[in-house]
């Protein structure tokens, strides 16, 4: 091949290389198990999937699968009908780069802003929420904690994700997003009772407003989203954002937030959250005196830290009454969201990897998951 062909096919050339330093990755390790898992479940993944596995400083497996079946096809163009979108353009081949809603896997990167407030000690766990917003002290709720917030504990009766939407739809600020969830009715006491929803998180979006005199977005963006190069990670850009359940992101993007967590809080060496508090987000802080009124289907029976289940649910033990409960640190976490993305960290083999897809079937999403993962950590060891 001479020089000229070379130049007339650069996005030839760059691909090529690209396939083989992935061969070459591959190589050292089998990856076919991981594939063939995917090829076998796509169906009931929605049709599209980009697989990503980062360990050793490297990227050790990137792949995406795309084979929509027609009624899959046809699903997303209604999607796209109601959104008003190009159905063309949503009927792409996933690829790494391909930005979608990640739903629930919003609370981890919400948790994770609310840590850095922590580190610089503009916000404690154990803050009464009605420190920082006054209207929950107004309509009984002041009391509830940070930490309570962070983990489902609030004991706030509280509606999914579609709910918080049709909610928010006329609500214009993050000031009148918090009145009305002041006015939600209790269902139980607060540390007490484990409700998974989207209103703890939401509570800790209105008080970083409040600490940072900044809006949630842009705060978002100067300490997360640009320190780790997630140019294609934000929650909407219009109306309230719903930090719980309302982020965009990309594959790409996602896994550098999850490396940053796999490293401890460090990212391309600087330090966006402090050891100690990564440590303290994957603790189980769900004891066993908690009533469950609601846990999605994808979790099972995993315990839940600060915007993060994790995945082994060591005892949450309180060493006195209505003290946060305690556990060591889960070897394993997670923020899997409603539209069936499923990030995680392995703490004890030091690898994170994204299952990136769009599929609202959420049947048997728990034991899958544990699939996955098993087979990953089998050719990780």
């Amino acid at each position: 091949m001479s020089l000229n062909q070379l130049k007339v096919r650069p996005k030839v050339s760059a691909t090529l290389i690209f396939m083989l330093l992935l061969q070459f990755c591959y190589a050292q390790q089998d990856f076919s198990k991981v594939s063939d898992w995917v090829n076998t479940n796509l169906p009931d993944l929605g049709g599209r999937a980009v697989m990503m596995i980062y360990k050793d400083g490297k990227m050790v497996y990137v792949q995406s699968f795309n084979k929509l079946s027609k009624q899959q096809q046809n699903r997303t163009k209604v999607r796209a009908k109601i959104k008003g979108a190009d159905a063309e353009t949503m009927l792409q081949d996933y690829t790494s780069t391909t930005r979608e809603r990640i739903a629930s896997s919003s609370k981890w990167l919400t948790a994770a802003l609310a840590m850095t407030y922590i580190d610089e000690n503009k916000l404690r766990l154990n803050d009464s929420i009605g420190k920082h917003l006054p209207i929950m002290s107004k309509y009984g709720k002041g009391s509830i904690r940070v930490w309570q917030c962070l983990s489902h504990l609030t004991g706030i009766q509280s509606g999914g994700l579609r709910d918080m939407i049709e909610g928010f739809k006329n609500t214009k600020t993050m000031a009148a997003a918090m009145e009305q969830i002041a006015m939600l009715p209790m269902e139980g006491i607060p540390g007490k009772t484990f409700h998974y929803s989207n209103t703890g998180l939401q509570i800790i979006a209105g008080i970083i407003e409040k600490i940072s005199g900044k809006d949630f977005e842009t705060a978002f963006n100067e300490r997360i989203a640009q320190p780790l190069g997630m140019k294609n990670t934000d929650f909407g850009k219009n109306g309230v954002p719903l930090a719980a359940g309302g982020a965009y992101s990309t594959p790409e993007d996602y896994m550098n937030f999850l490396i940053m967590i796999m490293n401890e809080g460090e990212f391309n060496g600087k330090r966006i959250i402090s050891k100690a508090l990564i440590n303290e987000m994957q603790k189980n802080r769900v004891g066993r005196d908690v009533v469950i009124m609601n846990t999605p289907a994808e979790a099972g029976t995993w315990g839940y830290g600060f915007g993060e289940w994790v995945m082994d649910s060591p005892l949450a033990v309180a060493d006195k009454k209505d003290a946060m409960p305690d556990s060591k640190r889960s070897t394993a976490v997670t923020s899997p969201g409603l539209f069936g993305s499923f990030p995680w960290v392995e703490n004890e083999k030091k690898y994170c990897a994204f299952l990136f897809v769009y599929n609202l079937q959420n049947k048997g999403r728990n034991s899958k998951y544990k699939e996955l993962k098993g087979i990953v950590d089998e050719v990780m060891k």
